[in-house]
């Protein structure tokens, strides 16, 4: 954990991309980002343990390789449990405001009722992070200071990489807890592909990834339980030549649930994801087919 001034003086996120990309990939990680503001750190009722239980813990750097091997990262430097990226801009809960919440905001998706909106309620789908009500000034500035740039420059980076190379690429990176009796999908699989059931992404691209994992010994299951959020579903557009594909990853394979430390599956794992990134910078023509091919 890292404490900073309300992101005055820390990056809120980091755009990694190469002056000559050599494929149409752009590898998020949302969820990762672990500098806390030192006032969210006052306002919580939460122990800072518990605050970082809905992290992506390293997940951006399970992905890192990636830069070097001429491919973009976008990763997250502001935590979940103070604004959640992997949701629309106002997935806002009324009861955890005080004032009046803005014109259009979502109050009723399941991902408000659950606790987890853009401004989450709850980590881990159980622990409250606040003992009352914010001001909804200080939700909406948050909206306006972090999730807005973070998803303008998702968007421009897919913007140039489908205009350099007629097809864009997303894979979203999360990672996932054990999921013991889970009440859709397989308790084992440590690997969860999401495209939407087949349609953010050319199931080409989900197919190849999924026999990747499996070739490098992983269970491997796909869109039970998760199939792909927020993002996903808003950048995943085949018909246009972006193709989105989740992937979430067992946290036990790479760390210790409790310390939130690196085990030594960590290296495994980031070697095995640095393979699967190369193979798709070599193979993505035969995934996806460029809008302007799919328009002749």
């Amino acid at each position: 954990m890292k404490i900073v001034r309300d992101f005055v003086d820390h990056p809120p996120f980091e755009l990694h991309a190469p002056d000559r990309p050599l494929a149409p990939i752009l590898i998020d990680s949302p969820h990762s980002g672990s500098a806390y503001p030192e006032d969210f750190l006052r306002e919580t009722r939460l122990d800072r343990r518990t605050v970082r239980r809905s992290e992506d813990a390293h997940v951006d750097a399970l992905c890192a390789g990636a830069v070097g091997r001429g491919l973009t990262l976008l990763r997250a430097h502001f935590p979940r449990a103070y604004l959640d990226a992997n949701r629309e801009a106002l997935e806002l809960d009324p009861k955890m405001f005080a004032g009046r919440l803005p014109a259009g905001a979502n109050t009723t998706s399941p991902r408000v009722t659950s606790g987890l909106g853009t401004i989450p309620r709850l980590v881990s789908d159980r622990d409250e992070i606040y003992g009352g009500p914010i001001p909804i000034e200080d939700g909406l500035a948050r909206i306006d200071r972090l999730w807005r740039p973070y998803h303008a420059t998702l968007a421009a980076t897919l913007d140039r990489l489908h205009g350099r190379f007629g097809a864009a690429i997303l894979i979203d990176c999360h990672s996932m807890p054990a999921l013991p009796k889970p009440a859709v999908g397989d308790p084992r699989a440590e690997i969860v592909l999401g495209d939407r059931n087949g349609t953010s992404c050319d199931t080409r691209l989900t197919d190849l990834v999924s026999a990747l994992f499996r070739e490098a010994g992983y269970r491997v299951a796909r869109n039970k339980p998760y199939a792909g959020g927020y993002i996903t579903e808003h950048y995943g557009w085949p018909a246009r030549g972006v193709h989105a594909l989740q992937i979430e990853m067992a946290r036990a394979l790479y760390m210790n649930e409790t310390t939130m430390q690196p085990t030594a599956g960590f290296r495994r794992l980031a070697a095995d994801l640095d393979r699967i990134f190369v193979e798709l910078a070599r193979e993505w023509r035969s995934l996806v087919t460029p809008d302007a091919l799919a328009a002749e």
